[in-house]
């Protein structure tokens, strides 16, 4: 056996120590980034507050998804949210849409009334003074027909307005009488003195709108055309409540993409895709059980889309980035930390252009006590 000296043997003792402190600050390192996306991560050193990094600022930053769609929550942009209209907050239960040339997007607040967002989503305004545009606008879209700019609106229970940029109402669609459509259960429906009008969202596609019904027992797809400036129901129509292929069991949104209908079929938690003239195509696959699909639209080449609640444990309503036949990401707002949000009634990606570069945001209408947010993707 070797023997050492004392001060060999101190200086043992100290190397063994540094040793030691190496090995558990490269498991330490090793541990932070294996964390998955929607953790929080937080750093477990204090350096002096001028030496912090931006990526230890990213680190403890509160994320959600996967893959390449993980969002934050943009607390400054959701703070552009109108102070005059925070009372009206609570209301909210409707959806955007917008102008693909100038990106002004476009939304209701019921009570305060029709809005436009600046394309940075800085910026709020109201549009128009009629009344009626103060009542609840479900869903939204604008569209451009004979070279002229639009939007159209549907309001549960009451009508569609379409309207200009401007917010003069051109022509006000209401409950039909049963008589307009080459669909005889539509018909039959609204020949019914207790029918309702249970309009939810709105779409247009080569000349026609397309109103999905679906808060109502007529669960259909319904058109709307124009004729000498004057828009008023047209003869397509199809759907019907039920469960084969082409019946719905809420038909709560509906999107036109690619020259084909979408209809978000709430109660049955499907994305259901049809030709322009009703006829059945296919239903997405891969959206997990339970979740209630309230609306669709669609950017970088993906389809986002929202169940109205959470399901299974989840803190919120998820949101889903998905291709068309697979799902790649689920996005939970409630793992931000977001106030209030626990419902989702709609969301929409939205690209803000700054310093040559862009940058996707979802805008997410909340729904039961109501809520605005902005999340942002994480680069």
């Amino acid at each position: 056996m070797t023997k050492h000296t004392p001060i060999q043997f101190l200086l043992l003792v100290a190397l063994a120590g540094f040793s030691c402190q190496l090995k558990a600050q490269t498991a330490a390192g090793h541990h932070d980034h294996t964390h998955h996306a929607n953790e929080q991560v937080t750093a477990h050193h204090h350096p002096h507050p001028h030496q912090e990094t931006g990526a230890m600022i990213k680190q403890a930053r509160l994320v959600t998804g996967q893959g390449d769609f993980i969002f934050s929550w943009d607390e400054t942009l959701t703070a552009a949210f109108p102070k005059d209209a925070v009372a009206f907050e609570p209301d909210m239960h409707g959806g955007f849409n917008e102008d693909p040339e100038t990106g002004m997007v476009y939304t209701g607040i019921p009570g305060y009334g029709l809005c436009s967002i600046s394309p940075d989503l800085k910026q709020w305004n109201t549009i128009g003074t009629d009344e009626r545009l103060k009542d609840n606008i479900h869903g939204i879209v604008f569209f451009v027909h004979k070279g002229k700019k639009h939007l159209a609106v549907a309001q549960e229970g009451k009508r569609v307005l379409v309207l200009t940029l401007d917010g003069t109402i051109v022509s006000e669609i209401l409950k039909p009488t049963g008589t307009e459509f080459n669909f005889t259960p539509a018909n039959e429906f609204y020949a019914m003195e207790d029918s309702n009008f249970g309009v939810t969202d709105v779409t247009y596609l080569k000349g026609t709108i397309y109103v999905a019904h679906g808060y109502s027992k007529g669960d259909f797809v319904l058109t709307i055309q124009e004729k000498g400036g004057v828009w008023d129901w047209g003869k397509l129509a199809w759907g019907g409540k039920g469960d084969n292929p082409g019946q719905f069991q809420t038909a709560h949104g509906i999107y036109a993409h690619d020259g084909h209908i979408l209809v978000a079929n709430r109660a049955a938690g499907q994305v259901v895709k049809f030709t322009r003239k009703g006829k059945f195509v296919e239903t997405f696959d891969d959206i997990p059980e339970g979740s209630l699909i309230c609306n669709v639209s669609s950017e970088m080449e993906h389809f986002f889309f929202n169940a109205l609640q959470p399901v299974g444990d989840q803190k919120s309503a998820p949101i889903y980035a998905h291709t068309g036949e697979k799902l790649v990401s689920t996005i939970i707002p409630g793992d931000l930390n977001i106030p209030i949000l626990t419902n989702i009634h709609h969301v929409w990606p939205h690209f803000v252009e700054a310093n040559g570069s862009k940058q996707l945001y979802l805008l997410v209408h909340g729904w039961n006590k109501g809520k605005f947010a902005v999340l942002k993707m994480e680069q």
